[in-house]
């Protein structure tokens, strides 16, 4: 009984481990992402768009208070964006604001 159970467990793991994305797809997938996001801004900027959207609160407490790498850090907390997305994003509110 012990050992059926065992190699049902084990069966049932497999099978959800099976089920989540490899490490390969989830590279590609952010890569892609991030391309599709730096061709949005491209076209935003040609077409002189600007995006309205505000920081999150803590991105702009940790501005307000000038500490930028907080700020940076919150920001890929709360948005999931890379490091590069997120830089541009927090140095561009801190020049307008």
């Amino acid at each position: 009984m012990e050992i059926a159970l065992t190699v049902l467990m084990v069966a049932l793991v497999a099978l959800l481990a099976a089920q989540l994305p490899g490490r390969a797809e989830q590279v590609r997938t952010a890569y892609r992402l991030g391309e599709i996001e730096r061709r949005l801004r491209l076209v935003m900027d040609q077409l002189g768009v600007m995006d309205t959207s505000p920081l999150p609160a803590e991105v702009r407490e940790h501005l307000a208070r000038g500490d930028k790498i907080k700020a940076i850090a919150a920001y890929r907390k709360a948005t999931g964006a890379d490091l590069r997305s997120a830089k541009e994003a927090v140095e561009t509110y801190g020049g307008q604001h």
